[in-house]
């Protein structure tokens, strides 16, 4: 009795069907993946990374704004001698250091009314040395009233505008008037608090805010020897 033997064929290539390896040499599928998966590893731990970044710049930024405080900043332009108002007042917050000089929110009311002791543009924090009480002018300031005509005064000039105040010689054929004495200045800085213009008699009072001294030279002046130039913040 003949026994028909099949013996493997051993010039098939290692793996060609059924072997552990294909025939042109690379891993199967499933052995892709797991190799496909360990090379994922650093991307997730990346993926971590920056979560735990983000969360901290969200902590960071999430305590700083609980550091801000409620202030008051003036909602338009104010000018010295101004009375305040509610509607030029607004709330912002801000984050100041301790030694910087603000005032809270809640003190809205006891501010309003109050007169400005200073010029101050919109958008800028009040502070209390800008708000002066009962008793503006402040300390050691004082308030003069020029009586001007056309011409000896720019048309420009306004409440809060800085201005240099002029002694003018009298002219020839008027009556000669005394000089401030030598010891004395013929040009003051000055802060504008108010214009008024009177129709009737062609005349401008413009008040002005300068250093008691300085206020009391310009008081003995005879009317019509003053002049008033328009100058740059802090100019003289």
């Amino acid at each position: 009795m003949n026994t028909n033997t099949t013996l493997p064929d051993t010039n098939r290539p290692l793996g060609s069907t059924g072997g552990p390896w294909v025939s042109d040499g690379k891993k199967p599928p499933a052995t892709r993946l797991r190799s496909g998966r360990r090379r994922s590893v650093p991307h997730l731990l990346l993926g971590a990374l920056l979560v735990l970044v983000c969360a901290g710049v969200f902590l960071l930024v999430s305590l700083n704004s609980d550091q801000r405080q409620p202030v008051l900043a003036l909602a338009q332009n104010v000018s010295v001698g101004q009375v305040l108002t509610a509607q030029d007042l607004k709330q912002v917050n801000v984050a100041a250091d301790p030694g910087v000089s603000v005032m809270d929110a809640s003190q809205a009311a006891s501010v309003v009314g109050k007169t400005m002791s200073t010029s101050l543009s919109a958008g800028a924090l009040l502070t209390p040395d800008a708000v002066g009480g009962s008793g503006f002018p402040t300390a050691g300031q004082a308030l003069a009233a020029l009586s001007l005509k056309s011409g000896q005064f720019p048309p420009e000039v306004a409440p809060g505008s800085h201005v240099s105040v002029v002694f003018v010689p009298s002219q020839a054929g008027a009556a000669v008037e005394s000089p401030p004495s030598p010891d004395q200045s013929t040009v003051w800085p000055a802060v504008v608090t108010s214009v008024t213009s009177l129709p009737d008699q062609q005349i401008t009072v413009i008040s002005v805010q300068l250093g008691e001294a300085a206020a009391r030279q310009i008081a003995a002046v005879p009317a019509g020897q003053l002049s008033v130039v328009l100058v740059s913040g802090g100019g003289q």
